[in-house]
């Protein structure tokens, strides 16, 4: 069994295990952690727990220690150092005339490296940016292009149901929403009603989609044919949560076969009305052709 303890860097961001090397932690500690980046500070998420040494990926970073006054101090000030820095990199972003958002700003616990972090529509040619603000900032600069999801989980906001955005707050990754998801849940398919902040499908679509699936199961999906007392129909609605069906009686045969007569009369009923169709419509073009011969004007002879 190997000890592991749960550290994430950001609010709502994603948690990593990592080895307390015997440290007494508990949720809500900050601790300054080895990454492949060199150290961090982060912030203790759960308690130190063993898991089978099987399960750990490896190599497990190490928490260094717990986070001292002047840890905390120097997290802070780099924190606040971001204003100025989201300001000058803008005025180079203007300088340069990229077509670029700037969204946020993070500065490496030692200061050894600067992300910015913007969202495009398309790829930016920023190497000219990136030497402008090396020479301001005197260090490694890196800047990391995003999505539209990952924009809402940095800035924050309100969502349509009056709380602060699930992926902001608390929700930790990004799951994958499906249109199918709302029109199992029988939502409105209008993308202003089920579009999130971020204008992609809302999160929490996937929240009881597990929960709809269970209860979907032995239902007849819309358009498929049941048999009932009163004959074979055919389902046009249908309501999950009470596990009910709404159906059109289209055959009042009550034989074990009915769906397959009602099937090959369907069909045939099809072939007969697409002759019947395609009969009246080479008769009109043949009259039309027969109107338009009779009041074509005869030509005079050629002399």
């Amino acid at each position: 069994m190997t000890k592991i303890i749960g550290v994430c860097f950001k609010q709502a961001g994603k948690i990593y295990h990592f080895d307390p090397c015997g440290l007494e932690l508990k949720c809500g500690d900050r601790v300054v952690v080895e990454t492949a980046r060199g150290s961090e500070f982060g912030f203790v998420r759960g308690c130190v727990r063993e898991i089978p040494s099987g399960e750990v990926i490896a190599p497990l970073k190490k928490v260094l220690r717990a986070a001292t006054e002047r840890d905390m101090q120097r997290y802070d000030d780099n924190q606040r150092k971001k204003e100025k820095a989201i300001w000058q990199c803008q005025e180079k972003i203007r300088k340069h005339k990229l077509d670029m958002k700037l969204i946020d700003v993070e500065y490496a616990f030692d200061n050894s490296k600067i992300v910015f972090y913007f969202t495009a529509d398309g790829r930016v040619d920023f190497r000219n940016l990136v030497k402008d603000l090396a020479g301001v900032f005197k260090t490694r600069i890196e800047l990391r292009q995003i999505g539209v999801r990952d924009e809402a989980k940095l800035l924050g906001g309100i969502g349509a149901c009056g709380r602060s955005l699930c992926c902001h707050s608390w929700l930790p990754d990004f799951e994958p929403v499906s249109i199918k998801m709302a029109k199992m849940q029988n939502l409105s398919l209008n993308p202003t009603k089920i579009s999130g902040t971020c204008g992609r499908l809302m999160c929490c679509l996937k929240y009881e989609n597990d929960t709809y699936q269970a209860l979907k199961k032995g239902m007849p999906d819309v358009g498929d044919h049941i048999t009932t007392k009163d004959g074979v129909a055919v389902v046009v609605d249908s309501n999950i949560l009470m596990n009910k069906v709404k159906a059109r009686l289209v055959l009042e045969e009550r034989t074990s076969d009915a769906p397959e007569k009602l099937s090959t009369e369907f069909r045939q009923y099809k072939k007969e009305e697409i002759k019947r169709i395609t009969g009246k419509r080479k008769r009109r073009q043949t009259e039309d052709a027969s109107v338009r011969a009779v009041d074509r004007p005869q030509e005079p002879p050629e002399a």
